[in-house]
């Protein structure tokens, strides 16, 4: 195992080379270091630790104490759970008011087909497009503004929650936190360095799975039980607003048939999840390739893929039901075993045509079940 200089170390992280961060013998001293490197968690530190600081600049004080062999991995662990606790105590203080909150959205839509790239939508469908002065001002009021109140709330709702959840995590003892913010590390396990990333099985994959189980296209077979059940199919809704809205309508209907179908669906969408949660190599790579390219990463990663599996359009309530969340995110803590050969996750990326090799961990928390 190499011991690399601290300007090394440095290069690599400004690079995004965490592989050759983790593998070197200092790697996660200087990640955990990092993850505390403002000026004032620095100098609040070296006032614990009687480290002189005196002709040094703000800039330097990260490698001073890097360089330091008498700063143990332990005195840094311990600085840092230190730090959390204080920063944890205002959060828990006002979590339940928190959760309060976030359980008064009752819809999850980002406001059209636009998903989240809001400013593209406003750019391409309404700046570039509309030439009239008083019909962009109607657009403002009318569809532009759902569009931002979507986006706001969605993004309200997916901020707030990520901060529970995290914290849900950074609350077991298995786990070190990170002081600050630090790019692509959101905590320690076993002191390997995660990003968490909480997520639902993807749509596309399930789709895809769905055909190749034999059960077809599932807007296809939506559209076949309404014409059989002569349930009024719409033309004026895109298709995954059309495959929400006809999956309501069929769940909604008493007959027999329309029951069977539901039932035959989910049981055809869980045994996929459950075979991805029986061996999920797959989904770790899927999720890895399929990444949004802005902000593609090959940083290790713990997925948490939350499953409504009564109603997977409800999934994202799941974010906010925290005795859901805390007792099975405990649980799986507790019994966590770091096997590092499950961890290896290798996987292609196809714009720039290159294999990159990281460490990932998969929980699926299904409720339903």
């Amino acid at each position: 195992m190499t011991n690399l200089k601290f300007s090394e170390l440095e290069k690599a992280f400004r690079n995004n080379d965490f592989p050759l961060i983790e593998n070197d013998g200092r790697g996660i001293r200087f990640l955990k270091l990092r993850s505390m490197s403002r000026k004032a968690t620095m100098e609040e530190f070296c006032e614990i630790h009687n480290i002189d600081l005196n002709g040094f600049k703000s800039k330097d004080y990260l490698g001073h104490i890097f360089q330091n062999n008498d700063i143990t991995d332990s005195i840094i662990n311990e600085f840092i759970n230190q730090k959390y606790q204080e920063e944890r105590a205002d959060r828990s203080n006002n979590q339940d008011y928190l959760v309060d909150q976030l359980n008064r959205l009752q819809y999850f839509d980002w406001g059209g087909s636009y998903g989240n790239s809001l400013e593209k939508n406003i750019v391409n469908n309404y700046v570039k497009k509309i030439q009239s002065y008083e019909n962009i001002n109607k657009e403002i009021e009318g569809s532009l503004l759902t569009s931002l109140r979507g986006y706001t709330l969605n993004s309200w709702y997916n901020h707030w929650t990520s901060i529970i959840i995290e914290d849900l995590f950074k609350d077991h003892d298995t786990v070190l936190p990170t002081v600050g913010l630090v790019k692509k590390i959101d905590f320690f396990i076993s002191d390997i360095p995660f990003d968490l990333k909480v997520t639902y099985f993807p749509e596309q994959l399930l789709a895809d799975k769905l055909k190749d189980n034999g059960y077809g296209n599932e807007l296809t077979m939506l559209k076949r039980i309404c014409r059989k059940l002569k349930i009024f199919i719409p033309d004026d809704l895109n298709p995954k607003g059309l495959k929400l809205h006809l999956y309501g309508k069929v769940s909604e209907d008493q007959r027999a048939d329309a029951k069977e179908f539901i039932a035959t669906l989910k049981q055809e969408k869980r045994a996929i999840i459950q075979e991805a949660e029986n061996d999920p190599a797959e989904l770790k790579k899927w999720l890895y390739e399929n990444q949004g390219e802005a902000r593609f990463d090959a940083s290790n990663r713990f997925f948490l893929v939350l499953t409504d599996e009564t109603d997977m359009s409800n999934s994202w309530k799941l974010k906010r039901n925290i005795v859901f969340l805390r007792d099975r995110i405990t649980s799986h803590l507790d019994n966590l075993s770091m096997d590092m050969a499950s961890l290896e996750t290798t996987f292609y990326w196809k714009l720039d045509k290159k294999t990159y090799s990281c460490k990932s961990d998969v929980l699926f928390l299904k409720y339903g079940e």
